[in-house]
């Protein structure tokens, strides 16, 4: 269109300069002569031409953009109808859709109302069925009172107290139940727990208390000990009842055996063998039966010295060869012999105290691990065993009892037996008397409080009452009273996801501000 415009105004002005180039001709046709004159006319003809021609130019091109214009309308036109045809049948299915969903909604609506009427209707029926079993009820607990001789609430009272009084039978039923669950829950935790802490100790256990190291006067013994094709090793192995270790361990071999009594006959042996030089078959069994003999000799004169030195008397001599039996016995590096006369000593210190004859309290201690003589022969506690054996060679009812009861295995009789009890623990417990004891007591100290001391903000902490009780300090600028508190369950719970003790352990946290001020 704009360019329709622009030709028409270039013709326009072309046909104004032609007029005005044909007025100034006309005005000097008087002055110019023929020629000039013949010469504007023609220049004035050819611009009309080219006027006419340009104009023509531009009325085919405003035609044609004309033509244009017109079809790209019709296009557009066409393009409208269309999309309003596609609205148009768009929005009368919508339509359509929404008068189905309508009827829809009338018919669902119908069917509501229809239920909400028998709803009312059931309802209504049930209220009038309601009232009359309400009057039933009314009419037969009336009748019901009237034949018992009870009103409601004395019936009600009445039968409450009779179900109270069979629920707390029940409850009591079941409190005994559950205690006995729990008491053998316990029994198998306890064991287990205590089965745990033999495997974890067990290695450490056998590799201390079931050996004995003998020094060789050089490494060329070995091969003496072992002798030709290992005939020599299999017959002290054979005649003594122990393994013989022979390693790289330099002028030494280990005498491996859970029998102290065997493990010592073997080392008297090896000791006389290796002195005198001649090792073979027939000279080990000669040389072991002489050890055998020692080592009974040395055993008797123990148990006898043991007895002359508490002053106990009348003993049975084979009760005086196993006390001498103990002399090669040890609970936890303590010497069993040892212990049972330190604890006869102290039995008969405490006896003498309360009055109570002293010679049979130190008796009774003595003998009170009498069992642990046997025990590699005999399956069972050593208290029970030895109270037997106590029994079996005549000792009296009270020492009977005392032995058997000093692990509360059996249920004390006598005063005698908790002072044997007491004895024992005395002189188990002292510090520096059982090596194992001691260093797991301080490492389970060191254990708590390091275990205190992972958590932030704790300042100091410290384990008294025997480890029983773990006292932290804290930074009151770090941690606040409420976190004091979470603090303490989490200490608590580490130490018992992180440790093994007996009993239980008491967590104080304490968080304090202090001010401090001098008077002058």
């Amino acid at each position: 269109m704009l360019m329709l415009i622009g030709a028409m105004l270039s013709g326009i002005a072309l046909a104004s300069v032609i007029f005005f180039v044909w007025l100034q001709v006309r005005s000097r046709d008087q002055r110019l002569s023929p020629s000039v004159q013949k010469e504007a006319e023609r220049i004035i003809e050819e611009a009309r031409n080219r006027s006419e021609l340009l104009t023509k130019e531009a009325e085919l091109k405003a035609k044609d953009l004309l033509v244009e214009a017109r079809a790209a309308a019709e296009r557009e036109l066409r393009d409208s109808r269309r999309e309003l045809t596609a609205l148009e049948t768009k929005l009368q299915n919508r339509e359509e859709t929404l008068e189905k969903r309508l009827e829809t909604f009338e018919r669902r609506e119908a069917e509501l109302n229809r239920r909400d009427q028998a709803l009312r209707n059931r309802e209504k029926a049930l209220n009038d069925k309601e009232s009359e079993r309400q009057a039933l009820i009314d009419e037969a607990r009336a009748r019901l009172e009237a034949v018992a001789g009870l009103t409601r609430e004395e019936a009600k009272r009445t039968l409450m107290e009779e179900m109270i009084g069979q629920a707390r039978q029940e409850a009591a039923r079941h409190i005994r139940i559950v205690e006995e669950e729990a008491r053998e829950e316990a029994d198998r935790r306890a064991k287990r727990i205590i089965s745990i802490a033999i495997e974890r100790l067990a290695g450490e256990f056998v590799a201390e208390r079931t050996v004995s190291v003998l020094a060789l006067p050089s490494d060329e013994m070995k091969g003496r000990i072992i002798g030709r094709e290992g005939r020599n090793i299999r017959a002290i192995e054979a005649a003594t009842g122990v393994d013989i270790i022979i390693d790289d361990t330099p002028e030494a071999v280990v005498i491996s055996c859970h029998n102290p009594i065997r493990r010592e006959i073997a080392r008297v042996s090896l000791e006389r063998l290796i002195s005198d030089g001649r090792i073979h078959p027939g000279r080990i069994e000669e040389v072991v039966r002489k050890a055998e003999q020692e080592v009974e000799e040395s055993i008797k004169e123990a148990g006898q010295r043991a007895l002359i030195e508490v002053g106990v008397h009348g003993v049975h001599p084979e009760l005086s060869k196993l006390l001498g039996m103990l002399k090669y016995r040890y609970s936890y590096a303590q010497n069993v012999l040892m212990h049972s006369i330190e604890a006869a000593f102290i039995c008969g210190a405490m006896a003498a105290e309360l009055g109570l004859n002293e010679k049979q309290a130190r008796r009774a201690a003595l003998l009170h691990d009498i069992g642990k003589a046997l025990t590699h022969e005999v399956e069972g506690s050593h208290a029970l065993i030895g109270a037997e054996l106590a029994r079996k060679y005549g000792e009296s009812a009270k020492i009977v009892n005392a032995i058997a009861a000093h692990h509360e295995e059996v249920k004390a009789e006598t005063i005698l037996a908790p002072l044997v009890d007491a004895a024992d623990a005395l002189s188990g417990a002292r510090p520096g008397a059982r090596r194992e004891v001691l260093e797991s007591y301080v490492k389970r100290l060191e254990d708590l409080e390091s275990i205190a001391r992972s958590f932030k903000g704790v300042d100091k902490c410290f384990a008294v009452q025997a480890g029983r009780e773990m006292r932290v300090i804290v930074e009151p600028t770090e941690v606040s009273d409420e976190e004091a508190t979470m603090l303490a369950r989490e200490v608590a719970r580490k130490i018992e996801n992180d440790m093994t003790y007996p009993g239980q352990i008491r967590v104080t946290v304490i968080r304090e501000t202090r001010a401090t001020e001098l008077a002058r």
